[in-house]
């Protein structure tokens, strides 16, 4: 075998190793560390509405979403107890929907910063499909968002990822159907996420009927890797 196999072998190797890696988190079955972790969500959502003069209010609607979050990022086996009439897997990404307003951006927002803070490797940024439309219109590509070659070389260095606010209305934006732009960009993410294990959790304002009708139907085949979540409630706004 020569050189070059070899190192692709190995490359190969490493990388299946990386997968079956299984990290150690905080045991949120302990009430003590499961209100630490809880006290850190709800400072983060304070400090980021602050400069909106709001407080980051827990209640009905989001408690519940709050609790499971906080278990499926740290690979507690609890979160199946929270919705126990859910198919929900700890290997699946998130597909958070709501009405306007309702705060599934705020959620994912506040997670990517909770995540960050304690170092999870779950940890994940937040963009939108403006911020990925305007990068695509300057470069003519997806790279950062996709398989993030220019950062990891031929093999790409994908990050974990919240798309928010993702909607499936087909219209132009500067010269780009929207909805094809949509569904293409979901078809690599969902080829990364099979292949390394690097997430792309949505928020939308779709229903799971409108997310049936709206996607064709071998994206909504894709949808299988989703924990979908619906944050009940009217505006916070």
């Amino acid at each position: 075998m020569d050189e070059y196999k070899l190192e692709n072998l190995k490359k190969h190797i490493d990388n299946i190793k990386r997968r079956a890696f299984k990290p150690v988190y905080d045991d949120l079955k302990i009430e003590k560390n499961y209100n630490l972790h809880g006290n850190i969500i709800e400072e983060i959502g304070n400090i980021l509405l602050n400069k909106e003069g709001k407080e980051f209010i827990i209640d009905d609607n989001n408690k519940s979403i709050l609790r499971f979050l906080l278990y499926y990022f740290n690979d507690c086996e609890l979160f199946s107890t929270i919705f126990p009439d859910k198919k929900y897997s700890l290997n699946n990404q998130i597909l958070l929907c709501g009405k306007p307003g309702t705060g599934k951006t705020m959620i994912m927002q506040i997670f990517s910063e909770y995540l960050k803070a304690t170092d999870n490797q779950k940890a994940y940024n937040c963009t939108s499909i403006s911020k990925m439309l305007n990068y695509y219109k300057i470069n003519n590509h997806l790279d950062k968002y996709t398989y993030n070659e220019n950062a990891g070389g031929f093999e790409g260095k994908p990050s974990s990822y919240c798309v928010n606010d993702i909607g499936l209305d087909s219209y132009k934006h500067f010269g780009t159907d929207v909805k094809i732009f949509v569904d293409e960009f979901l078809h690599s993410r969902n080829e990364i996420f099979i292949e390394t294990g690097k997430a792309c959790h949505i928020t939308t304002n779709l229903s799971s009927l409108q997310i049936n009708t709206k996607f064709d139907e071998r994206l909504i085949d894709r949808f299988k890797t989703y924990n979908i979540i619906h944050l009940t409630g009217e505006s916070r706004r």
